[in-house]
């Protein structure tokens, strides 16, 4: 079983580049981000409870995505893998999704980090906010989630790399080049 974490701060292109590797490798894809909203959206417990602090750029509590989480990867057992998108996003989910997957027999075999600089990342997600209809695709709420992402989330590569699990990989340039470098960083672990 192929599980792979893509990770990266706000608009690296997480999205983008998980769409086609769940399709290239047949992975089941899990975004908590796209997860989330569908709750929000549906208007779930889940969905009310989080939709203020979404919309405000913070990050929901650890118990409640890793539930989600833990739930998905067990309904998906017979699965080819697992490609995981915005998750883990503290040190304390990353070792909660350890848990988790040795729990299920599973390991995580790579982190591939897209790395882009800060002020790219602004101007692609301003540029999808004016598409995307995303309530955090503002510049408050983008400042409050790069704040964010640094206290919470990058100590997470430290995380990853620590267990020599860890890839970095250009997030600048075009689509195709830089999903052909995921590409040959996850052939080199089939």
């Amino acid at each position: 079983m192929l599980n792979i974490i893509l990770f990266g701060p706000p608009g690296a292109g997480k999205g983008t580049q998980s769409q086609q590797l769940k399709e290239k490798y047949n992975l089941t894809y899990l975004s908590t981000g796209d997860i989330l909203r569908e709750e929000m959206a549906a208007e779930t417990e889940i969905g009310r409870k989080v939709k203020d602090i979404i919309s405000k750029g913070g990050l929901v509590s650890d118990e409640i995505v890793v539930s989600i989480i833990r739930g998905r990867v067990e309904a998906n057992q017979k699965s080819a893998g697992f490609l995981f998108d915005g998750f883990p996003r503290t040190v304390r989910q990353a070792e909660m999704l350890d848990g988790i997957m040795k729990e299920f027999s599973l390991k995580i075999n790579r982190v591939l980090s897209l790395e882009v600089p800060e002020e790219i990342l602004i101007n692609r997600m301003i540029e999808r906010g004016k598409t995307s209809g995303r309530a955090d695709d503002n510049i408050d709420s983008i400042k409050h989630r790069f704040v964010e992402y640094d206290e919470k989330t990058k100590p997470v590569l430290a995380y990853y790399e620590k267990q020599g699990n860890l890839k970095g990989i250009n997030g600048v340039g075009q689509i195709q080049d830089i999903f052909a470098a995921l590409c040959a960083e996850i052939d080199k672990i089939q």
